[in-house]
C-alpha cells in the first residue's frame, strides 16, 4: 500500500500527548494518527450535516459540468 506524506503542526502539548499514546500503546506515533483521522472521518461521514453539505457540493458540481 502506497502513502501521501502530510505535514501537520502540533502544539508541544499536543506533540507531547500524541507521543505518550504512541509509546504507551507500543504503535509508532504515524499510525495513531492514521487511526484518530479514519475515527474522525467516520465520525463526520455518519453526521447528517456533513451529508447535507456533501449533497450539495455534488449539485453544483454537477451544475458546472452541464453549462
Amino acid at each position: 500500500m502506497s502513502h501521501k506524506a502530510m505535514t501537520i503542526r502540533l502544539s508541544p502539548e499536543q506533540a507531547e500527548m500524541l507521543e505518550t499514546v504512541a509509546s504507551v500503546s507500543n504503535q509508532p506515533v504515524s499510525e495513531v494518527i492514521r487511526a484518530a483521522i479514519d475515527s474522525h472521518i467516520g465520525t463526520v461521514a455518519g453526521d447528517e450535516n456533513f451529508q447535507q453539505g456533501l449533497r450539495e457540493r455534488i449539485e453544483r458540481a454537477q451544475s458546472l459540468l452541464r453549462k
